[in-house]
């Protein structure tokens, strides 16, 4: 039974049984289960093109000692060099084709090409690339690319979606998951909600994958400055806008927002939330549009 409870702060991870999720913010999180640690889509730098992080950078206790980077797609802001660059090269690396050639010229020693259904192992823990609904072209004479999600079973289920919109398959992916790790927001004003999910697309995708406990990313570090003025000062309104929707369209899932940095255990019986976390409001008004989406 996962079961959320508020705590101090999450104490070093030890014990095999126990997984540990840090949102780094943007894409990328740190999944660490049945000691093994795993990155997401690392952006990991102050710039990223016309974007400025608005949260601290990432330390090495996120960076360093990884068994193995999951790259979603090719898009500039999910595979930047300048933060691959920061990695150690000799990492195993994940990625759908034809990313071998970008990481292969980065100095990575071990670029794995995987397409849906692909299963990777790094000791207890397995991989498996999923479906997403998300077309990719990283340059103009690059060609078109799928992007995947990524399924990452140790001590428990955690799926995380990359970039994706809405897809009937998600429930395939079911299976007793544990954790959903969905994207609801963008660096811009809007979304192509096809190829995207806005929070409320993301709640209702809850109904199909029914986690125990899902974490929004995505949303809140990356942003043109000029943005601030459209989020009226506040970029966590999209992930208070995720966790209404998802407490009235899903009302079984835990919902657990984190600051970027804020991390979430999950043993044996329970989920220990440490201080980072946000409180919600009240309960959106049926058939208004998710602010922020």
């Amino acid at each position: 039974m996962v079961r959320g409870a508020a705590g101090a702060p999450a104490a070093p991870l030890t014990m095999d049984d126990t997984t540990r999720i840090t949102y780094v913010g943007h894409g990328t999180v740190l999944i660490e289960s049945a000691g093994r640690r795993l990155l997401t889509d690392p952006l990991l730098r102050r710039w990223a093109g016309p974007l400025r992080r608005y949260t601290a950078l990432p330390g090495p206790d996120v960076t360093g000692n990884l068994d193995a980077i999951l790259l979603s797609h090719l898009h500039i802001d999910h595979v930047d060099v300048g933060s691959l660059r920061l990695l150690d090269r000799r990492t195993p690396v994940i990625v759908p084709a034809p990313g071998a050639t970008t990481l292969g010229r980065l100095g990575f020693s071990d670029v794995r090409e995987v397409a849906t259904g692909d299963v990777t192992h790094f000791g207890p823990v397995t991989v498996e690339a999923t479906p997403a609904r998300h077309v990719v072209k990283r340059y103009p004479l690059m060609p078109v690319s799928d992007g995947v999600g990524f399924l990452v079973s140790g001590g428990h289920s955690v799926y995380y979606a990359g970039d994706t919109g809405p897809f009937t398959e998600m429930a395939d992916i079911a299976r007793l998951l544990d954790v959903a790790l969905l994207p609801i927001s963008g660096w811009g004003p809007t979304l192509n909600a096809d190829e995207h999910l806005t929070p409320l697309a993301a709640a209702r995708c809850l109904d199909l994958l029914r986690p125990a406990l899902t974490v929004p990313v995505h949303w809140g570090t990356y942003y043109p400055p000029a943005m601030s003025r459209l989020w009226r000062g506040d970029p966590r309104r999209p992930a208070l806008s995720y966790a209404r929707y998802a407490r009235v369209l899903a009302p079984g899932v835990a919902v657990r927002i984190l600051e970027p940095g804020g991390a979430v255990e999950l043993g044996p019986d329970a989920v220990d939330l440490g201080p980072d976390s946000l409180e919600l409001g009240p309960d959106p008004p049926t058939g208004t549009r998710p602010p922020g989406g």
